[in-house]
């Protein structure tokens, strides 16, 4: 199964879009699915259902600041570089997407976007009318080509140096 696939199938079950994407990459971040979704619980519907940045382009950062992200303050260069990456990826998912922002997808796909969302049931119906398991799909795939671009640079730079 495809990494898309899988976070299409987190979403299906009743994860939220960004636990979907990072519980995808489980085996590559080495944490329990239990820790992982509990750290993503927040981040879903636009950050906390206030339909800010898609949980789905947040969870490609969240794996992308644990496999590449630095963690000594002042490590400058590694700070340009992942934030060059978020870039990236937030260029390609905008450019395929329309938007990395959750209302405006929601809104672009026909659902209307109250200014008090509430929690709905997650019905058929629900997921007919919302676009996120496609999105979780399609920022899982997004990644996991972006990371074996990266591992595929890291290699190659490696071997020639």
């Amino acid at each position: 199964m495809s990494r898309g696939e899988a976070a299409r199938t987190y979403f299906l079950k009743g994860y939220n879009c960004t636990q979907s994407v990072v519980l995808a990459f489980s085996d590559r971040i080495g944490l329990d699915e239990e820790t992982l979704a509990r750290l993503c619980s927040p981040f879903g519907g636009g950050m906390g259902r206030m339909r800010e940045v898609c949980g789905t382009v947040t969870g490609m950062y969240l794996v992308l600041g644990y496999l590449y992200g630095y963690a000594d303050p002042k490590a400058l260069q590694q700070k340009r570089e992942l934030y060059a990456q978020v870039q990236q990826l937030a260029e390609a998912f905008r450019k395929e997407n329309g938007s990395i922002i959750c209302r405006q997808l929601l809104s672009g796909a026909g659902v209307a976007v109250s200014d008090d969302p509430k929690a709905e049931a997650r019905t058929v119906q629900y997921y007919k009318k919302r676009p996120c398991a496609d999105l979780c799909a399609f920022a899982a795939d997004l990644l996991e080509k972006y990371i074996n671009t990266l591992d595929k640079e890291q290699k190659d730079e490696n071997d020639n140096g």
